[in-house]
């Protein structure tokens, strides 16, 4: 089902049972197939390539040459049903691509809404991508990986498979992440090692000066005080019965991960 306000180029390609929301262009030779939803106010560029099952929100813009919901490049999969979530206001820029889940996980990549994707950017099978997040170009996300809210990606910066990134977090450009970066830290490095706290970032979106001092002060704890990570969340705990951003930090740290950046 195609709205009727929907603007379509001749020359583009439209298969399967595809649902295009109002006032959404689509590009010429653009491909969409599959069961594929496309919400409202979109803009699909020329030569993109779009395949179910896939379910794209609104207001999000898709430039040239982009790939999104293409099947996964996990050796494993072999043409199970699985699926791709895309929520409002992402901007996905030229030549990025996105690939749907495996049933080997949850069956569904899922991305949230208002995040960048600049320049040949890959978000792999299964990831999990928050809110407000920005990925700078050739920024490359494995299979398996979770990203938190508002964390940015320096541009050539790649993570490993089952790899996490709290939010609020700043990943440097090159960076080999390989281990966990907690929320609000700045990891740069190959591999990525701690180096400070994204203070910049959290005045940006608003934090408060004390919530900052408190945040900076478990960092030190944890990465400057020669403690065990379980000596170092002993000490957290206690700041995070008063500030709720600190215990955002120490629930990320008890998390069974691939262990974080030291």
């Amino acid at each position: 089902m195609i709205d009727s306000s929907a603007k379509i180029h001749p020359s583009a390609i439209i298969e399967g049972k595809v649902k295009i929301g109002a006032n959404t262009s689509v590009g010429a030779y653009t491909i969409i197939s599959g069961d594929v939803e496309i919400g409202e106010n979109c803009q699909i560029a020329s030569h993109v390539v779009i395949k179910g099952h896939s379910k794209i929100g609104n207001n999000n813009r898709i430039f040239q040459f982009a790939s999104v919901g293409e099947d996964c490049q996990d050796l494993k999969y072999a043409g199970e049903e699985t699926y791709l979530e895309i929520g409002d206001n992402n901007t996905i820029r030229e030549s990025v691509t996105i690939h749907r889940g495996t049933t080997q996980d949850n069956s569904v990549t899922k991305i949230g809404s208002n995040c960048l994707f600049m320049i040949n950017a890959h978000v792999a099978h299964d990831c999990i991508v928050g809110n407000g997040c920005i990925f700078a170009n050739n920024a490359t996300l494995a299979g398996h990986v979770t990203i938190g809210d508002n964390v940015i990606f320096g541009g050539q910066a790649a993570i490993h498979q089952f790899g996490k990134v709290g939010s609020y977090a700043f990943v440097g450009g090159c960076a080999a992440v390989n281990k966990d970066v907690p929320p609000y830290v700045m990891a740069v490095g190959n591999y990525a090692r701690p180096v400070a706290v994204n203070t910049e970032g959290l005045l940006r979106r608003g934090f408060s000066k004390d919530a900052i001092k408190a945040i900076r002060q478990a960092y030190k704890t944890l990465y400057r005080s020669g403690n065990t990570l379980e000596e170092a969340l002993k000490q957290i705990e206690l700041s995070a019965e008063q500030f709720p951003e600190v215990k955002v930090f120490a629930d990320f740290l008890k998390e069974n991960g691939r262990g974080i950046v030291r």
